[in-house]
């Protein structure tokens, strides 16, 4: 085995996040089934710091994720294009936010 080392390119800091909380901006976390937030790998599989899995720009017009809730459960790794069977408003509510 040959170990590689490599370096993690961020300028995420510890009072980026608390900024980020205070303005509301951090909308999802990875949590474990159990519904408590989590940093275990098991729920966490990228290591995100402070378990965020979403955020929001500071106006709220703009929200990012990192997981992909559409590929969960039974049919696992699937593309679902019904996204609506799948009850995420997402897309709905943005375009009813801008209409």
């Amino acid at each position: 085995m040959k170990l590689i080392p490599y370096t993690v390119a961020n300028k995420f800091r510890a009072e980026t996040f608390i900024e980020m909380q205070k303005k509301g901006q951090i909308a999802t976390h990875y949590c474990s089934p159990e519904g408590i937030v989590t940093t275990s790998p098991l729920y966490n599989p990228n290591g995100s710091y402070f378990a965020i899995e979403g955020i929001s720009s500071p106006d709220g017009r703009v929200f990012g994720k990192m997981g992909h809730s559409e590929r969960i459960g039974k049919g696992l790794y699937k593309n679902i294009y019904d996204i609506a069977a799948m009850n995420q408003r997402i897309f709905e509510s943005g375009v009813e936010y801008f209409s």
